[in-house]
């Protein structure tokens, strides 16, 4: 993966644009899941990019809702984001935003996360996975990182 930016550096950024704790939760909560796809699928050396594209996926939704994925190369750049992880973001919302099509693993595991069961379903699709066994991975993966997240959120 390429040079990306840092992790303190992510989350300064997402809370520059998320104040409501639900939010911050949330992005805390997808950036631990993907951390735990990364290793579980074999991108462990990659986990920390994994974690970061996670943290950041929903940047812009709190201020720009309706503007959701389409708001976010913006507010991405504008904190010095490369465009490697600007189209991962933005990619979570194909099909229902935004024409940025899922193309890594890592993109279709974050498009796997989706609000909907038709996006998730769609997500399980393009991973080549059963609807259940993504859910059970992704249960397995909340449960992995709640500890760290209630004590993250205990700080703010």
């Amino acid at each position: 993966m390429k040079d990306y930016i840092s992790r303190e550096d992510a989350f300064a950024l997402l809370r520059k644009y998320n104040q409501d704790h639900f939010h911050i939760q949330h992005a805390l909560t997808v950036e631990g899941v993907m951390k735990w796809y990364a290793t579980e699928l074999g991108y462990g050396e990659d986990a920390q990019y994994w974690g970061i594209v996670g943290l950041l996926h929903d940047i812009d939704f709190e201020q720009y809702p309706d503007q959701h994925c389409i708001k976010a190369p913006e507010l991405l750049r504008e904190g010095g984001v490369g465009e490697d992880i600007i189209h991962a973001v933005c990619s979570h919302g194909y099909g229902i935003t935004v024409d940025i099509k899922p193309e890594h693993e890592m993109e279709k595991v974050l498009f796997a996360a989706g609000c909907s069961r038709e996006v998730i379903q769609k997500g399980a699709d393009m991973l080549g996975w059963e609807l259940t066994e993504l859910m059970q991975k992704t249960i397995s993966a909340m449960r992995s990182c709640e500890d760290e997240i209630n004590n993250a959120m205990e700080q703010l």
